[in-house]
């Protein structure tokens, strides 16, 4: 990306279109539709092919996914995961669960979130009860989780506030009411229904935990729509294709943005599966959604 389009890019990330949205919808419950037809991009497949679609182009990508993250966003994904751990407002001894994460960008920004208050709060002791903080990075990946292990241990952080789970999102092997907030990052729409993966973080959060959910989403202003559209299509299946030798996973990651639902129906997706005070930001003009919502 030139250093003018990424200068742009950073314009907006502060613009208006920054502005958190409350969306008025009273909460429902849902039924969950059984549909053995789903998308694969712009393709339609069985639900049991989409699951092996979707395992084998993050097969692919785990081993360039930080340096294809950074060329794609221009560096901002580190500040979108930022953003969006800010809004979290993490706390020591929490029991967390980061869904899709399995490199640990966010589970990492979390802990480092709940070290920086301890140590602010504390300044020299260490208090009891630190390491009952427990982070829980849930990926259905397990090359993705290796590279978050991996990144951890060149980190040196604390293995004992830090489990990694191989699991599915549309079916956690959690306790009901066991979690303060849930996290899920670049990953809800790569699932089949994502109706089950919003009921399951509802169940196992407890009451006054927090949801939220960032993901590539949908452009609101015209004219950077049609930029961005070309370079979505344009350019990312062509960077990846130099950078990874992969041109048609990357072209999949650009069409799954193109069918996840657009930011208002996606909030009140959110709303029906039992959340309050659901609300969404853009950023950088609706390139990433971050909405959230809480179990009350």
């Amino acid at each position: 990306m030139a250093r003018g389009s990424v200068a742009s890019l950073r314009k907006l990330f502060s613009s208006r279109h920054g502005a958190p949205r409350t969306i008025g919808y009273a909460s429902a419950s849902f039924s969950t539709v059984h549909n053995h037809a789903t998308s694969f991009g712009f393709k339609e497949v069985t639900e049991e092919e989409k699951v092996k679609l979707v395992g084998n182009v993050f097969t692919k990508v785990a081993p360039s996914y930080d340096i294809m993250n950074d060329l794609m966003s221009g560096g901002l994904h580190r500040l979108w995961k930022d953003r969006l751990v800010s809004k979290l407002h993490p706390f020591p001894g929490m029991k967390h669960l980061d869904v899709a994460g399995g490199t640990g960008d966010v589970a990492f920004r979390i802990l480092e979130s709940i070290n920086s208050v301890t140590r602010q709060a504390l300044e020299v002791s260490q208090p009891e009860g630190e390491y009952d903080t427990k982070i829980y990075v849930l990926d259905i990946n397990p090359n993705m989780l290796s590279v978050g292990k991996k990144r951890a241990a060149e980190k040196r952080l604390d293995e004992r506030c830090l489990q990694w789970v191989e699991g599915d999102a549309e079916a956690l092997n959690f306790r009901d009411d066991s979690m303060d907030g849930y996290t899920i990052a670049f990953g809800i729409r790569n699932v089949s229904h994502i109706e089950r993966v919003l009921e399951e973080a509802y169940r196992v959060l407890k009451r006054g935990g927090r949801f939220l959910c960032m993901e590539l989403s949908h452009v609101d202003v015209p004219l950077f729509k049609q930029i961005y559209d070309y370079y979505s299509f344009g350019v990312i299946p062509a960077m990846g294709e130099v950078i990874t030798g992969d041109r048609s996973s990357y072209q999949y990651l650009v069409e799954s943005i193109r069918r996840f639902p657009k930011q208002e129906k996606f909030a009140k997706m959110i709303a029906d599966a039992g959340f309050s005070k659901v609300e969404y930001e853009n950023l950088v003009g609706g390139v990433v959604a971050i909405h959230s919502g809480l179990k009350l």
